[in-house]
Order: C-alpha cells, then sequence, then structure tokens
C-alpha cells in the first residue's frame, strides 16, 4: 500500500477543517484592523496566556514536531541542552527590554536604537534582522511541504506555494492580532496531538515493555544522555554551550527578534507581557524535552519493529531504479540482521551488561545508514531532475505517524504539524512586513501619509515577503537538519543584534558611528568563522555579542575625529 492510500476521508476531514478554521478565524475575527497600532501592535490588549502562547507558538514551528523527534531519534536527548538558557534570558528581557520598549511606545524592537544612536545603525539593524528571518521564514514553510510530499506524492513547488499561500490569507487579512488570536487554537492543537502521539507510541510496545524498561532500552543505545558537562568544543550541546551560548540566542532572539518583540509588545500592560515571556520560560523546556522524549520512544518503538535504512521514502524509491539497487538491497538486509539481532535481545530481558553489544551492533548499524547515504548521493549527482535528500531525521517521526497510527489520528498529527508551520511562519512574515514599514519605509518617507496608508503598505509587504519566504522554501531542500538550520542562521546574525542592544542599554558614551562600523566588521567576522567550522554555532552568539561591543568601544575611544563628529552631531 502506497503512502497516499493511508490518509483516509476521516483523516482528510480533520486536516481540511483544522486548516479551513484557522485561516478562517483569523481572517473574521481581525477584518476591521483600520490603524497602524491595530494592525502592528494588535490593539495593544492582549492579555498573558495569549502573548505566552503566541509566543511559545511563534518559536514551535513544524520544524519543531518534524525535525526535534527525529533528531532525538538519531542523537538522543542532548538537543534539550540548547534551551537551558532559555529560562534565564527571559527574566533579562523581563527586567530590563519589556519596560524600555512599552515605555518608550514602539512599534518595532529597532525604533529605539534610532533614538540611542542614529538611523543608519537602526536600519543596518533592521536588515540584518530581515535577511536572518526571511530565510528562516522559508525554512518553516518547507518543512510541512516535506511532510505532503511524502504524504500526497506532489511535488514540493505546489506545496510550498499552496501553503505559504494559506499563511499569507489570514496575515494579510489581520496583522499582528489575526496572529495572536490564531496561535491560542493552534497550540492547542499541537499540545494535545502530542500527547495523544506519545501514549499511543507506548501502547504499541510490546506488553511486557513498560515505560521504565523502555527509558532502560533507549538508554542502552546511549539516547537518554541529557546533560554533557565536557569543554569539548567539537560537541553541539553542552551545558555549557546551552547555558551560554543559549541564553545569549535566546536574548537576541526573544529580546531583539521583531517576531517576538512584536507579540509582547501587543501585551496590555508591562505586566501581562512580564507575565506572557514568564509562562512561556516555565513551559518551553519541558515541553522540548517531552517532544524530543516522544523521539526516544520512536527509536524504543523501533527496537520491536522493522524500519527502513533510510527513512526518507522518496530516497528509497530512487535508489531502486538505478544501478544501485542491489547494493543497496544488500545493505538492506544487513540493516535487517542488526534489527533481529537487538530484538531478540531486549525481548529475552535485556540486561545492563549487554550494553556494549547494543552499542557494537549500533555502531554497525551506523556505518550502513552512512553507506546508504553515500549511494543516494550518487543517485542524487546523477539525476538532474530533483534533489534527493539523503539526510532522513526530518522523515523519522512522520514515517511513524503514516504507518503506525490510527484513522483519524493520522490526520490530526498532521493537522498538529500544519498548525505549527502557520504560526510560525504568519508571526515571521508579520514582523517581517511590520520592520519593513515602519523601520525603513515610513522612516525614509518624507511627506505626510495617512495611517490607512502605512496599513496597505504593511499588507503589501506581508504579501512581498511571502513570496521571498515560498521562494526560499523551494531551495530549502539544500539545507541538513531543518531545526539546527534555523538555528544556524540565527547564531550567525543574532549575536550581533544582541550586543547593538546591550550597547544601546548599557554603556552610553558609545555612539552610532562606532555601533555602526563595529557592527559591519563583527558580521563579516563571524561569517568567516562559521565558514572555517571554527567553533560550535551556537558559541557564535556569545562570539558575535562580545565582538561587537569591544569593537564598538575600542572605535569609540581609539578614532577622535568619530567622537568629535558625533559631539557636533
Amino acid at each position: 500500500m502506497d503512502i497516499e492510500s493511508k490518509l483516509h476521508a476521516i483523516d482528510w476531514i480533520i486536516l481540511s477543517v483544522t486548516l479551513i478554521f484557522i485561516v478562517a478565524y483569523g481572517t473574521y475575527v481581525t477584518r476591521k484592523n483600520a490603524n497602524v497600532t491595530d494592525y502592528i501592535k494588535g490593539g495593544s490588549d492582549s492579555k498573558w496566556w495569549t502573548i505566552g502562547l503566541s509566543v511559545m507558538a511563534t518559536q514551535a514551528s513544524a520544524i519543531t514536531f518534524l525535525s526535534t523527534p527525529g533528531q532525538a531519534f538519531h542523537s538522543g536527548m542532548g538537543f534539550v541542552q540548547f534551551y537551558f538558557g532559555l529560562p534565564i534570558a527571559m527574566v533579562i528581557i523581563c527586567v530590563v527590554f519589556i519596560p524600555i520598549y512599552h515605555k518608550l511606545k514602539v512599534y518595532t524592537a529597532y525604533e529605539f536604537l534610532e533614538g540611542r544612536f542614529d538611523l543608519k545603525t537602526r536600519s543596518l539593524t533592521a536588515i540584518l534582522f530581515l535577511v536572518q528571518r526571511g530565510l528562516a521564514a522559508g525554512i518553516t514553510i518547507f518543512a510541512p511541504a516535506i511532510i505532503l510530499s511524502a504524504v500526497l506524492g506532489w511535488d514540493l513547488l505546489t506545496l510550498n506555494i499552496i501553503i505559504g499561500f494559506l499563511v499569507i490569507v489570514y496575515t494579510v487579512s489581520g496583522g499582528t492580532k489575526a496572529v495572536n488570536v490564531t496561535q491560542k487554537q493552534q497550540m492547542i492543537i499541537i499540545f494535545v496531538g502530542m500527547l495523544i502521539a506519545f501514549f499511543m507510541i507506548m501502547s504499541q510496545l510490546p506488553e511486557n515493555i513498560t515505560f521504565t524498561n523502555a527509558l532502560e532500552i533507549a538508554g542502552a543505545s546511549n539516547k537518554m544522555e541529557v546533560l554533557d558537562f565536557s569543554f569539548d568544543l567539537s560537541n553541539r550541546y553542552t551545558v555549557w554551550t546551552g547555558i551560554l551560548g543559549g541564553t545569549f540566542l535566546m536574548l537576541s532572539y526573544f529580546g531583539t527578534d521583531q517576531s517576538q518583540v512584536q507579540r509582547y509588545l501587543s501585551g496590555k500592560s508591562v505586566r501581562e507581557s512580564q507575565l506572557g515571556l514568564i509562562f512561556n520560560g516555565l513551559l518551553k523546556v519541558p515541553m522540548q524535552f517531552f517532544i524530543l522524549l516522544i523521539g526516544v520512544m520512536v527509536f524504543v518503538f523501533y527496537q520491536f519493529n522493522p524500519s527502513p535504512l533510510n527513512f526518507n521514502p522518496t530516497a528509497n524509491e530512487e535508489v531502486v531504479k538505478t544501478k544501485y539497487a542491489a547494493e543497496y538491497k544488500a545493505l538492506e538486509q544487513e540493516h535487517i540482521n542488526i534489527e533481529n539481532s537487538k530484538k531478540v535481545l531486549f525481548l529475552d530481558g535485556f540486561q545492563l551488561e549487554e550494553k556494549e553489544q547494543i552499542l557494537s551492533l549500533n555502531k554497525r548499524d551506523s556505518i550502513l545508514k552512512e553507506k546508504s547515504k553515500v549511494i543516494i548521493n550518487k543517485v542524487d549527482e546523477e539525476n538532474t531532475l530533483d534533489k534527493i535528500e539523503s539526510n532522513d531525521k526530518d522523515y523519522v517521526f512522520i514515517h511513524f505517524i503514516l504507518n503506525n497510527l490510527p484513522r483519524g489520528l493520522i490526520g490530526l498529527l498532521l493537522a498538529v504539524i500544519l498548525s505549527a508551520a502557520m504560526s510560525s511562519t504568519a508571526s515571521e512574515l508579520n514582523a517581517l512586513a511590520s520592520t519593513t514599514a515602519i523601520d525603513l519605509y515610513k522612516r525614509n518617507v518624507k511627506e505626510e501619509k495617512s495611517e490607512a496608508h502605512f496599513v496597505k503598505a504593511s499588507k503589501w509587504f506581508t504579501l512581498l515577503w511571502g513570496l521571498i519566504a515560498i521562494s526560499v522554501a523551494c531551495i530549502a531542500n539544500l539545507f541538513e537538519n531543518l531545526i539546527e538550520m534555523v538555528n544556524i542562521i540565527g547564531s550567525i546574525f543574532y549575536g550581533n543584534v544582541l550586543g547593538i542592544f546591550l550597547l544601546a542599554f548599557f554603556i552610553k558614551f558609545v555612539k552610532g558611528n562606532a555601533v555602526f562600523i563595529a557592527a559591519i566588521i563583527t558580521q563579516i567576522i563571524i561569517i568567516y568563522v562559521y565558514n572555517q567550522d571554527w567553533l560550535p554555532y551556537l558559541w557564535l552568539n556569545l562570539l558575535g555579542c562580545v565582538l561587537v561591543m569591544l569593537l564598538a568601544v575600542l572605535i569609540q575611544v581609539l578614532l577622535p575625529n568619530t567622537k568629535m563628529k558625533l559631539n557636533e552631531a
């Protein structure tokens, strides 16, 4: 039976009703936005729970529910360390950032920088945000396109356009309020769907395998190693990268990224905004832990059930049509033999002293998977039509959903992932349009324009960024694991932006010219360091932040001409 036939009528009904409701509801309740305050700040009347869920939904894209379980399946629970800095960042933002933004009544985070520095610094920071968030928006569209491509057999280009269009409809119509009101419903769907997925996985394990047994089996394959206190820079995820690099990344993201700042600028008061962020800080880490745990339980499930050598169905289909088919089939057979050996060990009453044997089998299986990727990449090089992805992390969870869940639940889980995609993409398009309209367009328009004009301009910019995001989505299959790619893009730019804001808040003698020059130099250095692969990407946030601050202070102190010009200004 092919994948498409696994969707039954009830799945289509649940999926279609959910998506239509979100688009229609968001469009209807926000149809009367007439001024910039309503459209960009959502009327500034959001309650704390709306802010908290909206902030969480903005970050929890389809990538979270696609890639995170796949990340845990392959690498275990260690990825949760990435989020250790988030609660720390929430407290700092509540104490420092939110009171300043509310006091100044800004529409965007970057307005503050012009008052503190100058127009060119504001514009440069806004442009840095637009570049990285525009790229990330494309990836959040591409992630659910992978799903529907596997389910429907449609080409990715068509799916990128359809998903992008659905989001554009209600985001253009209702602006920030449309994003906020729909994200509450989307997060409810997401929480319910993920809980059901977890219990369905556990129910399909052998009768004698309890949750405790499942954790032991995962631990035997080193999937439950949550904390890594090593200082090895070759390890991407350790306690130190999470607390240091993660704190700087989260400070940058939640404190200076307009897609997040716009969520809590819509708060009814400073207190409502602060409570919303604290709510997010308390719930986000446990939520990510739970999603990773789902991925680990999927791994345990496949210790007792057959799994493909590569979870990407397209890759498998294309390889068997080529001269490499026999070689690939031999690898698949060896993979099956290893699976059967592990299954016997676990069903016979796994003992901890057998861990070395399990790890040896896992190592052999990893070598097979790498060999299969080599073959897939060869096929990809010889295929002149479509890109064939050898990396299968993003396909693990969807493979489980399509092949092991009952009717109705497949539609619900697809609705979960698509709801997440729509919520995060809508926030990003909304923020991209707001920043373009307020920080670039409105600031540089000389003649007076009406409120209605800027609302209309924001809508056109939303449409424009939607089209750009769709274009980026069409080349997103060139990237590796999607959740890592989004974080890598952020890490390249966020540290620099955060450093600019910290200079603005705390180091008063540094002026605009010094910051502007320092920011350009820093961005060039960070891109170079990333290309040389000298540091794990999370450390780029700390490096960028410290570098721009040090350079700005040095330039301000050492270049008297700069200081003199600024004093004259």
